[in-house]
C-alpha cells in the first residue's frame, strides 16, 4: 500500500511574485508533489491555504499518512481550529514534514512550544549540507555532503528544543552554521524539520533535496497498530476479575478522551 501523503503549501508567494513564479511556475507544493510522486512507494496530493479549510479537512487528514508544511507569509492566517486538528493528528500517529521558513507556522510553534526563531539573511549564497547522521533513513543515498547553489541564509541560535535526531548541520558561504535537519517525537508521531526551500531559487527542484523530502516521507510514516481508537477512546475492561465500586459517569461503551 502506498504511503498517503498531503503536501500543504501556502501558495501566496507564487501568485504575489514574477520571481517565484517563474522558478515554480505550477507552485512550489506541486513542484513537491510530482518530486514525491516519482517514488512508486509514495501517493502525494496537494492541499492550499485559499482551499476552504485550508484543504485539510477532517476526511483529508483521516486519509493522511504524512503532512508537509511550508509557509512564510501568511502564517497569522492558518485558521486555529486547522491546527488544533492537525496536532490531534500527529499526537496519534501522522508523520509531518516542516519545510524551510515553516519553521515559523502555528503547528511547528505549538509542538514544540517554542518560538522557533532563527537569526537569516538573504544574500543567494551557497549552502553546504553536511551529513551528520549517515546511517539514518532519511540520509541513505547521500554523500558526506551536498551543495545547494544559492539559498537563505538559516543561522544559530535556532530556538527549539533539543531534537531527538540531528540529521544534517549546513554551513553558508558567510560563515554562519546551522542545524538544518533535526528531527522530533511528540505522541505517537514522527516530525522531521528541514530548512532548504527557500521560495526563489530552485532548490526543490534539486535531486539531493527531493530524496531527502521522499526518504522522510517514508521515515515519518505511521507504524499501523500503535494507537488502537479501541483502547484510547473506550473504556478498558479489566485483565484480571475486579469488583467494581462507586458510582459510574460514562455509560458502557460510550467514547471519551482522557
Amino acid at each position: 500500500m502506498s504511503i498517503r501523503v498531503t503536501v500543504w503549501g501556502e501558495n501566496v508567494h507564487e501568485q504575489t511574485s514574477k520571481v517565484v513564479q517563474e522558478v515554480y511556475p505550477m507552485g512550489m507544493h506541486n513542484c513537491i508533489a510530482d518530486a514525491l510522486n516519482e517514488d512508486p512507494e509514495i501517493q502525494a496530493r496537494t492541499a492550499t491555504l485559499q482551499e476552504p479549510e485550508h484543504g485539510l479537512t477532517e476526511e483529508v487528514l483521516q486519509q493522511t499518512d504524512v503532512l508537509t508544511w511550508w509557509g512564510h507569509a501568511a502564517h497569522s492566517k492558518v485558521e486555529d481550529q486547522i491546527v488544533d486538528r492537525v496536532q490531534a493528528q500527529v499526537l496519534e500517529g501522522m508523520g509531518l514534514l516542516v519545510l524551510h521558513s515553516g519553521h515559523y507556522s502555528k503547528i511547528f510553534r505549538r509542538l514544540l512550544g517554542t518560538t522557533c526563531s532563527l537569526i537569516w539573511r538573504e544574500a543567494g549564497e551557497m549552502e553546504r549540507v553536511w551529513v551528520c547522521n549517515p546511517g539514518h533513513p532519511i540520509a541513505q543515498g547521500l554523500g558526506r555532503y551536498f551543495e545547494v547553489p544559492q539559498t537563505e541564509m538559516y543561522g544559530e541560535p535556532f530556538q527549539v528544543p533539543t531534537p531527538h535526531e540531528m540529521i544534517f548541520s549546513s554551513w553558508y558561504q558567510g560563515g554562519e552554521v546551522f542545524r538544518s535537519g533535526l528531527t522530533y517525537l511528540r505522541g505517537n508521531g514522527k516530525i522531521f524539520y528541514f530548512s532548504p526551500g527557500h521560495e526563489t531559487y530552485p532548490i526543490y527542484h534539486q535531486p539531493e533535496i527531493q530524496l531527502v523530502l521522499k526518504n522522510a516521507v517514508k521515515w515519518a510514516c505511521p507504524v499501523p497498530g500503535l494507537w488502537l481508537d479501541n483502547y484510547t477512546r473506550k473504556a478498558t475492561p479489566p485483565v484480571e476479575d475486579i469488583q467494581e465500586r462507586g458510582p459510574k459517569l460514562h455509560e458502557p461503551g460510550s467514547e471519551g478522551l482522557r
